[in-house]
């Protein structure tokens, strides 16, 4: 029996996040202060008061989400739960870097603020839009990708749920041919750019410079990732945080690959609980919960053999 971290993207945050785990826990409140000094801001104050639109600013949600979802890390093991292996959704991948060992926190809260700027000037140069598709299958929203100019796969989160990302005109075009299709939704979402797509690999140039100047450190767990959808080790990870940026997030096939190694029980550490039910959805024979706070803790530890 092997156990995975999970730690949500762009997407999870809310007013709040990690705050209560601050509060509670004397190592996720060390946490913020490291991260704090290191995003030169108080970030705790950030995630208990937003408001709600500034944490929705790319380049203040990947830092602060990274941070509450270090935060959560660090209550959970401060009780003794532990992973063999750390898988991260998009932004998500900076705290499983950490979680592996390869990466500092300092260095993460600095590379994800980084990455929020680059990817929200590539999205501000090239105007794109995303959307979800339910109720297809990969193959199908693959073939009608190819066959609309300016339209690409972005994530494949579970079967039968995929977001794509393009020009707008492009996005307008697959969502009425998925619709067409027999899609049960397809609709665009509230986002500032056509991320995971060619439209904003342009913001690997401006990211690289930070990546080459840090250490990464060889991992002390495993770290999989949902680019290559393989364990990989700090000599790959300046080619994957790059490459991440244009290419898609391969969550499904990531999930049902640590299956396949033996990975039955996933712990999404961090706000929101959206990987957990994508992960129920990819393979219902997997145990899964969500540590997002104190309560959220005890109740995995009711629910997790060595809780």
């Amino acid at each position: 029996m092997k156990t995975a971290f999970c730690f949500p993207g762009q997407g999870s945050q809310a007013v709040g996040m990690g705050v209560a785990f601050a509060e509670a826990s004397p190592a996720a409140a060390a946490v913020f202060d490291e991260a704090s000094a290191a995003y030169g801001a108080d970030l705790l104050e950030l995630c208990r008061s937003g408001p709600k639109e500034l944490l929705d600013q790319t380049e203040i949600t990947q830092p602060a989400l990274t941070t509450a979802s270090l935060a959560c890390l660090a209550a959970v093991r401060e009780a003794g739960i532990s992973a063999d292996v750390s898988i991260g959704h998009s932004a998500g991948e900076y705290a499983a870097l950490v979680a592996s060992g390869i990466l500092s926190i300092a260095d993460a809260i600095r590379l994800t603020q980084a990455r929020g700027v680059a990817t929200a000037a590539a999205a501000a140069r090239t105007p794109g839009a995303m959307a979800a598709v339910i109720g297809l299958e990969d193959a199908q929203v693959e073939g009608l990708c190819d066959g609309i100019d300016g339209v690409w796969v972005a994530n494949y989160n579970c079967p039968g749920q995929v977001v794509v990302s393009g020009e707008h005109e492009a996005v307008d075009a697959f969502i009425e041919a998925a619709t067409e299709a027999g899609a049960r939704r397809a609709l665009k979402l509230a986002v500032s750019g056509a991320f995971h797509s060619p439209l904003t690999a342009a913001a690997a140039d401006d990211l690289r410079p930070a990546l080459e100047a840090t250490t990464f450190h060889a991992p002390t767990s495993k770290f999989f990732s949902t680019v290559t959808c393989q364990g990989e080790d700090e000599s790959a990870i300046v080619d994957i945080l790059t490459a991440q940026l244009g290419a898609p997030v391969r969550f499904t096939q990531a999930v049902q690959s640590l299956v396949s190694q033996g990975v039955t029980e996933f712990i999404e550490v961090g706000p929101g609980g959206v990987l957990a039910g994508l992960i129920r959805r990819i393979d219902r024979s997997c145990t899964t919960v969500t540590i997002g706070d104190p309560e959220g803790l005890a109740k995995a530890q009711e629910v997790l053999p060595h809780g």
